[in-house]
């Protein structure tokens, strides 16, 4: 299993222990001088979406990117799909096997129908501009949280391991996952969200299906049509297209 070189001017930091990544990640922007990799080989604390819990058993990836971009918070927020793009091409590196994994709006990665990695963004600025953007991953490279540990409904975890016996470390994980974000990265800052866009929809779960959008007051059901210039997820409803820039996504 061939990688690509560490990408030029990303750093890393490799943590024994950590409360979790994301939380050093903020400990340590004010000395951040470009995107660094923050990677824990335990975390105490860790956490997902909205603040639920992330069980991240010994043996997964638990990391966290941090980086100052240099276009405003709308650009920011598309980081998701680049992130998602990423480990889409490094589970294909290690596995070979592209039709087994799909991307889940808004940033989750999906194998053979199970929910493998998650991504959650977290920023912070002023105005339109944003000083610092953190990249939280959290991939089950060696095993799954139970069902039960997951909200009612949700997706089933699974593992890399499991799912298809490929059995890597998180530190040679990221070794192959950070030259493919530099890549989608690049092309994100270079020619906007457009060729961002397409890639993604190319590898989308439930596209032209229906699905179940859950916002904080209300739950909309409707057929999956595509995702929007800005990154919203637009679904044919029975009264007509509505636009979704914020919500879980349910089968």
């Amino acid at each position: 299993m061939a990688t690509d070189p560490w990408p030029s001017g990303y750093d890393r930091v490799v943590l024994e222990s950590v409360d979790s990544t994301m939380a050093e990640a903020g400990r340590r922007v004010p000395d951040i001088a470009g995107p660094t990799w923050i990677l824990a080989k335990e975390q105490t604390a860790a956490r997902g979406r909205r603040g639920r819990a992330w069980v991240n058993p010994a043996g997964n990836l638990a990391a966290t990117l941090v980086m100052r971009p240099e276009h405003g918070a709308k650009l920011a927020a598309l980081r998701s799909f680049v992130a998602s793009l990423a480990l889409f091409d490094a589970f294909v590196a290690v596995t070979g096997r592209a039709e087994s994994f799909s991307l889940k709006w808004p940033n989750d990665v999906l194998l053979n129908g199970g929910k493998v990695a998650g991504i959650l963004l977290e920023s912070a600025g002023q105005g339109g501009d944003v000083s610092f953007l953190s990249i939280g991953i959290g991939v089950n490279l060696a095993s799954a949280p139970a069902q039960g540990d997951v909200e009612a409904g949700a997706v089933r975890p699974v593992s890399l391991l499991s799912e298809t016996g490929a059995a890597v470390d998180p530190e040679s994980f990221l070794d192959i996952l950070a030259p493919a974000f530099a890549r989608h990265e690049a092309q994100l800052t270079t020619y906007g969200f457009a060729p961002v866009r397409e890639a993604w929809l190319a590898r989308a779960a439930r596209l032209g299906e229906v699905v179940t959008a859950r916002m904080a007051t209300e739950e909309v059901q409707g057929t999956f049509e595509t995702v929007d210039a800005t990154g919203n997820i637009v679904l044919r409803t029975a009264r007509g297209q509505r636009t979704i820039p914020a919500a879980d996504i349910f089968f």
